[in-house]
């Protein structure tokens, strides 16, 4: 029988949410989709950026199935577009329009709460004549209130109404609750002609200044997804293409792979792709961070979206639309965007109980102050003051909309982080674990000595270098294509290798044409079969202690020659180690190379600790031993021998310009290619979770101080000022609104700050 998992086919999706009010909105939709939508695997919903994660299985519903299953649950859902422009060009447009529907509805709501406010106040301090005590007046305030009501505050009905069916309350439901009791009763007075004071005001002052609070903090919310859109922004809509020797303006959705474009001067780049004419310097800011532009010549790689300098260029289409770097990195950064960090776990419990334990907060009020002071009057206040102060959408935003920031200043600066995970770990590191070749070195080293041993010459330094390169042309090892490079450098004939072996951080071997055995590695690795002379280990010793790797070459069992190879630091290891140094994080390097070499590299680079002569797959060993020692580990590297390490770490941290294994297993992409990207990293996860806390402490400062205020707990203290010992509605209407706006600002701070 065939297993059930194995027909599963999962796929995942990102759709945009359109009608969310508070957290809870979040937390309905992901239950909505968990638990009554047959098919979905998974689901997160992010309320900052206004998007839901979903893992599906397509084998038994499809996007529409998960659209409709969303509007069951109240609220809107954008369908996917191939085109991704196209696709942010519409949820842009649903975002304008939502915001306008939000003004439109506060513009009404202000131009019916303003004559009500100034009257009803009026009569109430006396300041308007006898005519205002009328019976008609009240009837005057209904009808100010209700388009405020049930036109401004429809929203809040239809929210309420929804979470309400969904088994779970949110904001929505204390708005319409608070001011439907104000409202309701004040209508009741009316019809029983009880005379009593009404609270028309209070109803209305309440709604306006609310849908005031969702219009700015709408507006605000938006500019946490500034990087975004930069990003997309930076992708040119047309592209000038070459067919049959005749430019043609094409759209660059229409642009296919081995096209020829032309570009000219000033103008963005269209795709991916690598110049096959002309000379210019390219502005890759956007994808580096640095703002110098690099020279560019025919063979060099273009990424779509950078800058053309001064020159024309025609260049080869290799990757378009979802498949160039930019387009990657605007889902990087939105997976890293849409996903939630361990830190808001806290903030997503307290608000899944919040909005009822606010209801029952509030009933209690009522009942212990109409119980106290005999005032049912008082007791309403006190009740409909406890609603509206609460505010579940600050502890919402508290922590999605820091990590947009964090992650969209990442983006600006050529740091990406893969999840909000990797974003709060970086903030604890306490260990940053480097590899040697390719990330503090250049990667690129050069033969700088080649021995002959064969105390007979019969062998000189050139047929030395020749069998090594020989043999090594079946190497994918960076010592091994120096080797190579030097003898295609110095002209030099080579043959093909037969039975190639590599034997992993040791070296190669091979047989060649002329029936020799050659093996060429490390000093230690041919210590197990040979002797090594002490002539030998003083030139090792010398050679090892000028920085640079020893490599034997042996012929038929005897050693024939000595190659020494040298890759020099990169210019910014040592800045790049200052910079963490001064963060009070301890750095370790990690190389297969001998401990000699390895020291000396370490002290040019000043580096704390060296564990040298590790093989590839010791690494990530050496990683978890760390670990154990109670240490938060990163690991730096550039390699696919580094992938394991990298995985290992409680962060991997790949270089940009290494190779796609690294990039795909790290959580964190330094796409500059540069080490004091490693710094800046660090500095913006810490600066981002001190934000997160700043915001979570106010989020929960402000309910657990202003809602007891609300209830009246400060009644009783006749020093205090009125104001804090009656809290009025309005009030507490006020410092709701403004609640989530200071936390949404505080979260943009972020994109000024220099990392």
């Amino acid at each position: 029988m065939t297993d059930s998992f194995s027909q599963i086919r999962a796929e995942r999706v990102e759709l945009p949410i359109t009608g969310m009010t508070c957290a809870n909105c979040a937390m309905n939709i992901e239950r909505a989709l968990k638990r009554k939508t047959p098919g979905v695997l998974g689901a997160s919903v992010n309320f900052a950026s206004e998007r839901a994660a979903i893992d599906y299985d397509s084998g038994q519903i499809d996007i529409d199935g998960l659209i409709a299953a969303i509007q069951k649950a109240g609220f809107n859902a954008l369908a996917p577009v191939e085109d991704e422009s196209e696709m942010a060009d519409q949820e842009s447009t649903a975002r304008q329009t939502e915001i306008q529907d939000q003004t439109q509805k506060f513009l009404v709501g202000l131009v019916f709460t303003i004559p009500l406010f100034a009257l009803s106040m009026g009569r109430d301090f006396g300041l308007l004549p006898s005519w205002s005590h009328a019976p008609w007046m009240n009837l005057l305030f209904w009808f100010l209130a209700t388009p405020v009501q049930f036109y401004t505050g429809w929203d809040y009905y239809v929210g309420g109404f929804r979470s309400l069916a969904n088994r779970s309350a949110n904001m929505d439901v204390l708005v319409a609750l608070g001011s439907s009791v104000a409202y309701g009763y004040s209508a009741s007075l009316i019809l029983t002609s009880s005379g009593h004071h009404v609270y028309f005001e209070t109803s209305a002052v309440i709604i306006t200044l609310i849908k005031l609070g969702k219009m700015l903090e709408s507006r605000t919310k938006g500019k946490t997804g500034g990087a975004i859109r930069k990003l997309m922004g930076l992708r040119p809509k047309t592209a000038t293409v070459i067919i049959s020797g005749v430019e043609t303006e094409k759209p660059v959705s229409r642009v296919r792979v081995d096209d020829q474009i032309r570009v000219r001067p000033g103008e963005r780049i269209p795709t991916d792709g690598v110049i096959l004419s002309g000379q210019s310097s390219v502005d890759e800011s956007m994808l580096t961070g640095e703002p110098i532009p690099v020279d560019k010549g025919p063979g060099d790689m273009l990424v779509g979206g950078t800058i053309n300098g001064q020159g024309l260029l025609t260049f080869q289409a290799t990757r378009v639309g979802r498949d160039t770097a930019l387009a990657q990195i605007i889902r990087l950064v939105q997976d890293a965007q849409g996903s939630k960090a361990p830190v808001q776990a806290l903030a997503d419990r307290v608000a899944a109980i919040f909005v009822p334990a606010i209801i029952g907060l509030a009933a209690l009020t009522f009942m212990v102050w109409w119980l106290l002071a005999d005032d049912w009057v008082m007791a309403m206040i006190r009740m409909v003051a406890v609603l509206v102060i609460a505010c579940p959408c600050a502890l919402g935003l508290a922590t999605p909309t820091a990590i947009m920031a964090g992650t969209g200043k990442g983006a600006e600066n050529g740091i990406l982080f893969k999840n909000s995970t990797a974003l709060e770990l970086a903030s604890r590191l306490t260990t940053v674990a480097l590899d040697k070749t390719g990330t503090l070195t250049l990667g690129k080293p050069v033969v700088t000595d080649i021995l002959t041993t064969d105390s007979k010459n019969r062998i000189d330094s050139t047929q030395v270098l020749q069998i090594a390169a020989s043999v090594e042309t079946g190497s994918e090892h960076p010592l091994g294509k120096a080797i190579v490079q030097e003898a295609r450098r110095q002209g030099l004939s080579l043959s093909d290798p037969i039975r190639f072996t590599a034997f992993g951080g040791s070296g190669v071997e091979a047989t060649l044409s002329e029936n020799r055995h050659v093996r060429v590695g490390k000093p230690d690795w041919f210590a197990q079969t040979n002797r090594i002379l002490d002539e030998q280990k003083k030139t090792i010793h010398d050679l090892q202690s000028q920085g640079k790797t020893v490599m034997f070459v042996e012929t038929n069992g005897a050693v024939q020659g000595i190659i020494a190879v040298s890759d020099t630091l990169k210019p910014d290891s040592a800045e790049a180690i200052d910079q963490i140094h001064d963060m009070h994080i301890k750095t370790v390097m990690l190389t297969g190379d001998n401990r000699q070499t390895a020291n000396a590299i370490a002290a040019q680079a000043g580096i704390d600790e060296v564990i040298s002569e590790v093989r590839p797959d010791e690494k990530s060993q050496v990683i978890q031993s760390i670990q154990k020692t109670g240490a938060c580990v990163a690991m730096v590297g550039d390699g696919i021998n580094d992938a394991p390490a990298l995985a290992q770490a409680d962060v991997g941290i790949a270089i940009g310009t290494g190779t796609d294994v690294a990039i795909e297993t790290a959580d964190v992409i330094l796409s500059s290619g540069q080490l004091t990207g490693i710094s800046r990293a660090i500095r913006l996860s810490r600066a981002t979770m001190k934000t997160i806390r700043q915001n979570l402490f106010w989020a929960f400062f402000y309910n657990i101080i202003l809602i007891p205020v609300a209830a009246g707990v400060l009644y009783p203290f006749e020093f205090l000022p009125t104001m804090l010992r009656q809290l009025h509605p309005i009030l507490a209407a006020l410092a709701m609104a403004f609640s989530s706006i200071s936390v949404v600002s505080n979260s943009l701070r972020l994109y000024r700050r220099k990392i």
